[in-house]
């Protein structure tokens, strides 16, 4: 496969992954007339959808498909072989109905089970397109096709974007307003500020004595207190003797 279509094939199925909802193993609906095309291009059909989805894949097909490759006899036994290595699909008809019947009937109107479907029916395609959000697979010369998006299924991811868009919308105006009443909170008063406590002057701490003052200080502190009272009265006695 080219790098472009790749790119392009990578594009489409994260489309229908995000919007809709698809995850892998990708279940992929096969009809009978792509498995006689796989056969006859000696191709392996389940590696061709893998390649193309890019993804892991769960080839199915319903018991109708099988039946209608059973009434064509022997010369399809080896499409009949390919076929049964497919996981069967219950399709719940009791008789079987044409293939194309079968899938339209499986896919249903919504295709809320997130079937691809692979199928070389043109009817059954343009049935298809009709539907939102079906992938549709086809070979053409032996290259396997994803086809593009349809109409319906353009539409239908606009209005889920729309609508995404519209809620979104209501749940923001369902918010609380902010109420604007006395009940707020009041702003405290703040006072003058003080100094900066980085510029203000450190207090000068007064200079350690020399050791003869606090020798002379512990002394003075030492005598008891009679002996300082008997220094003082003497003191006054010889101040107060006349010459």
């Amino acid at each position: 496969m080219r790098q472009k279509r790749a790119k392009a094939y990578r594009k489409l199925m994260e489309l229908y992954s995000m919007t809709f909802g698809f995850r892998q193993p990708y279940q992929v609906l096969v009809d009978a007339e792509i498995c006689k095309t796989s056969v006859e291009a000696k191709t392996d059909l389940s590696k061709q959808i893998t390649s193309v989805l890019q993804g892991e894949v769960k080839p199915m097909i319903t018991q109708c498909c099988i039946h209608e490759l059973y009434l064509q006899g022997k010369a399809l036994q080896p499409v009949v072989d390919v076929a049964k290595t497919f996981e069967r699909r219950k399709c719940n008809h009791r008789e079987p109905i044409p293939g194309d019947e079968c899938l339209a009937s499986v896919v249903g109107d919504t295709n809320k089970h997130r079937y691809v479907v692979a199928t070389q029916s043109q009817p059954l395609r343009s049935r298809l397109r009709t539907i939102p959000a079906v992938p549709i697979v086809h070979i053409n010369r032996s290259v396997m096709i994803l086809e593009p998006p349809s109409h319906a299924t353009l539409d239908k991811k606009e209005k889920d974007e729309e609508q995404a868009l519209h809620a979104t919308g209501s749940e923001k105006s369902t918010l609380p307003v902010a109420s604007t009443s006395s009940d707020s909170p009041k702003k405290r008063k703040t006072g003058p500020k003080g100094p900066n406590p980085l510029s203000v002057k450190k207090k000068k701490v007064a200079p350690p004595l020399p050791v003869a003052q606090k020798r002379k200080r512990s002394e003075d502190e030492a005598e008891s207190e009679p002996a300082k009272k008997k220094r003082r009265r003497r003191k006054a006695t010889t101040t107060g003797s006349p010459d």
